[in-house]
């Protein structure tokens, strides 16, 4: 092939595999040769199954050759967040006290990947227990961003952003409860979809705050998200929290175009106090979507201030419920930041926390009456570009939790209104670090929000570009 098989896209790599063009063997040594380059830089990986990858590609190939495909993505080799139980492997959860967890099941969002073709390279790095939006981990290292590794990749999906940027793997499961797919998309250059609360099963996920995880993927397109979403998304027996809502054609709905959309654009808060790099971004995005056909406007929402504030008590508490047990009897086996916020979340008084999930339909009512007429909002994903990893090494300091407010002022909004999100990559800044924006959705209109995102990149070539090893 003309082109390094690990450098072409999720949809491009699945068709030519099964069109015989290259072998599911080749891919996978393909992404095993950048691996190898590239883990001990960005530190992405949690775990490296080379071999077992290599078997499952023979078998994939010599499947293919009998006429026996098992799927969209046979033989695609990929590698997800830590946090995805699969019977018999280890899931640490990015933590030392999950460190020899064996899971004895394989979560709902995986077996379906799973039983699409796909095959395992191993696991993703990420923060401790998914609480955290740098990219830190005091167990296992930083993972490191691509384009530059003095820098964040963001979390706590930082694994996942990172291979996928470095073309390690073509895609990977991230989990946002308060950014955690959109903020390693947004500083790493890729594309990440937070999915509307319910629209993807999380049985065997390990959870952070039970009303506002997401299962989700990161992928170098928005096709490619469109792709892993129609395949995922569904109801689930493991999981009633999953909607029974019918399944969309995502693929088809990234043909349309731009015409006849009306795209918001906030007034205030979502472009207040923002990096002068991040502005300009968003100015030439907004531009270059009314070139294409949208119409632009703007939008008054409601205090997103209080929406941020509420996402964190929110997720603040159900945290602390989860790990109460644990913060009991291994509190020493915890990060200082992790263990800081989780025994933070154990002084929230019930009344509050009460009143803050009494206030979210009330909330989301006032949010969508503010977006009437409008098919999408378009805002950034962080104020900044990914900031240096010494300089967000705050651990459990005083100024802890100011940084991680500052982080994700931007996506927690979205996460306590349940709505979706699409973080695309936008442009980069003149020390070549990568911008993302996101498009914020209505419930369940995932599609929405894939068939604008994916018209940009038909306009655009910000998600094809690849970084540079030193």
């Amino acid at each position: 092939m003309s082109t390094e098989p690990a450098l072409m896209s999720l949809v491009s790599v699945a068709r030519a595999i099964a069109s015989k063009e290259v072998s599911s063997r080749e891919v996978t040594k393909s992404c095993l040769d950048r691996i190898a380059q590239w883990q001990p830089r960005l530190n992405a990986f949690m775990a490296i199954e080379a071999e077992e990858a290599l078997a499952a590609a023979d078998a994939a190939d010599a499947a293919l050759a009998k006429g026996n495909a098992h799927g969209v993505l046979h033989g695609v080799p990929l590698a997800h967040k830590d946090m995805y139980y699969e019977a018999g492997k280890v899931v640490t959860c990015g933590s030392k006290i999950r460190r020899d967890f064996v899971a004895t099941t394989t979560s709902t969002a995986l077996q379906r990947l799973k039983d699409a073709g796909t095959i395992r390279l191993g696991s993703l790095q990420m923060v401790e227990f998914a609480y955290g939006p740098t990219g830190h981990n005091p167990h296992y290292g930083a993972v490191r961003n691509p384009w530059n590794v003095d820098h964040i990749t963001g979390g706590s999906s930082s694994g996942s952003g990172s291979a996928v940027a470095a073309r390690l793997t073509f895609a990977a499961l991230g989990s946002d409860t308060g950014g955690s797919i959109r903020m390693p998309a947004h500083f790493c250059g890729v594309t990440g979809l937070k999915t509307t609360v319910g629209r993807v099963s999380r049985a065997g996920a390990m959870p952070l705050s039970q009303s506002l995880d997401t299962v989700g993927p990161l992928a170098q397109s928005v096709e490619d998200c469109a792709l892993l979403l129609g395949l995922m998304a569904g109801a689930d027996p493991d999981d009633l929290t999953a909607s029974t809502l019918p399944v969309p054609d995502y693929l088809a709905a990234t043909k349309g175009s731009l015409k006849g959309l009306r795209i918001g654009v906030p007034t205030a808060f979502y472009v207040d106090d923002l990096d002068a790099e991040v502005a300009r971004v968003l100015d030439e995005t907004i531009a270059t979507l009314k070139k294409d056909g949208a119409e632009i406007v703007s939008v008054e929402l409601p205090d997103q201030r209080q929406l941020t504030a509420a996402c964190q008590l929110v997720l603040a508490t159900e945290a602390a419920a989860f790990h109460k047990r644990w913060m009991i009897e291994r509190p020493q086996d915890y990060g200082a930041q992790v263990l800081m916020r989780l025994q933070n979340g154990l002084s929230i008084p019930a009344v509050s926390y009460l009143e803050a999930m009494r206030w979210r339909g009330p909330a989301l009512a006032a949010y969508l009456a503010a977006v009437t007429g409008t098919d999408a909002v378009i805002a950034p994903v962080a104020p900044m570009p990914a900031v240096t990893i010494a300089e967000s090494d705050v651990g459990n300091s005083r100024d802890a939790e100011a940084v991680i407010q500052r982080i994700t002022k931007f996506t927690r909004p979205v996460n306590y209104l349940g709505l979706p999100s699409l973080s695309i990559p936008s442009g980069f800044t003149k020390s070549g670090l990568p911008v993302g924006l996101q498009l914020i959705g209505r419930s369940f209109d995932e599609a929405m929000l894939l068939r604008i995102g994916a018209a940009f990149q038909r306009a655009t070539d910000y998600h094809k570009q690849v970084p540079k090893p030193a």
